[in-house]
């Protein structure tokens, strides 16, 4: 499978309605699924979340990563 490297704009209401569904399956366990520029995308209940915060100069970055290996849940 080759690489791949999708990113989309949300406005703040689409964010926090996908941030609740996200919180609530990783709550329950279960699968969460988001659709990122037409892009599905299967994220299993043991992905492991990290929170990245970065300084440079007057710009502040924090980004939130949800990593798993593909065909693991």
């Amino acid at each position: 499978m080759t690489d791949k490297d999708v990113e989309k704009s949300y406005s703040t209401k689409e964010v926090v309605a996908k941030l609740r569904r996200l919180a609530d399956s990783l709550e329950t366990g279960k699968t969460f699924e988001i659709m990122i520029a037409g892009e599905r995308i299967s994220v299993p209940p043991g992905a492991v979340v990290e929170f990245e915060y970065e300084r440079e100069g007057d710009d502040e970055e924090m980004e939130i990563e949800i990593k798993w290996k593909r065909g693991r849940n």
